[in-house]
């Protein structure tokens, strides 16, 4: 009996770091509702947690260019969802989104930023090229997008995991988060922080780069 107890905690052990070493390190958390896949290699009986990624999408940008997400693969992705004549809660995240894109400048050529229009019949590509030199935005590497209102409600919400809808009772007529969401190079999302709250968007600041550090191997300085 003793053996066969000893024999089970050996294979335990094994398993156990069998698995340690196929596991990539994880800096952060994995957002949203799973699924668990189990398969089998070579009688290895093994299960899986597969989380949503962020689906593909196509979008025209600020200046009128058609943006795929296939086209920014291989970057950490910092999104949020706004409207140019937001008179609330926008004004406040859109100017958090502009410093942090300040503090990561040191990472331009890691990290795209992306702004959702959830109002996209008045936010054409001249509205958004106006709000962005009317805030004083750098856009090197932050696009600004407009397209189907309803996909990218849907996009928000199902995916991103923000929330936008058209609300008539709410200011500006559209109700939405000030959700800031990160994004890793995999299409999964790490993170989502409040865009209106200095504390949240430093936090943010260091997720993104503790992120590239530990799963990408990417020394950054802050």
């Amino acid at each position: 009996m003793k053996q066969i107890i000893g024999l089970a905690f050996i294979l335990i052990l094994l398993v156990s770091c069998k698995t340690e070493k196929q596991t990539k390190l994880q800096a952060l958390p994995y957002f949203g509702n799973y699924d668990i896949e189990f398969s089998e290699t070579d009688g290895v009986q093994a299960v899986d947690t597969i989380y949503p990624k962020i689906p593909d999408f196509s979008y025209l940008n600020q200046d009128s260019l058609v943006i795929t997400s296939k086209s920014m693969k291989g970057k950490v992705w910092i999104a949020n969802f706004f409207f140019t004549s937001c008179p609330s809660i926008c004004p406040p995240m859109i100017s958090q989104m502009k410093r942090l894109n300040i503090l990561t400048q040191d990472l331009v050529s890691e990290v795209q930023f992306m702004s959702f229009s959830i109002d996209p019949n008045t936010d054409q590509p001249s509205v958004l090229r106006a709000y962005i030199k009317n805030n004083g935005i750098q856009t090197k590497n932050w696009y600004f997008f407009t397209g189907n209102e309803a996909k990218t409600h849907r996009l928000g919400v199902m995916h991103f995991m923000v929330h936008a809808d058209k609300d008539p009772m709410a200011a500006g007529g559209f109700a939405h988060s000030d959700g800031m969401v990160l994004v890793d190079r995999e299409g999964y999302v790490r993170g989502i922080y409040r865009g209106t709250q200095t504390k949240d968007v430093d936090q943010l600041n260091n997720d993104l780069r503790k992120l590239l550090d530990i799963e990408y191997g990417i020394n950054t300085k802050h």
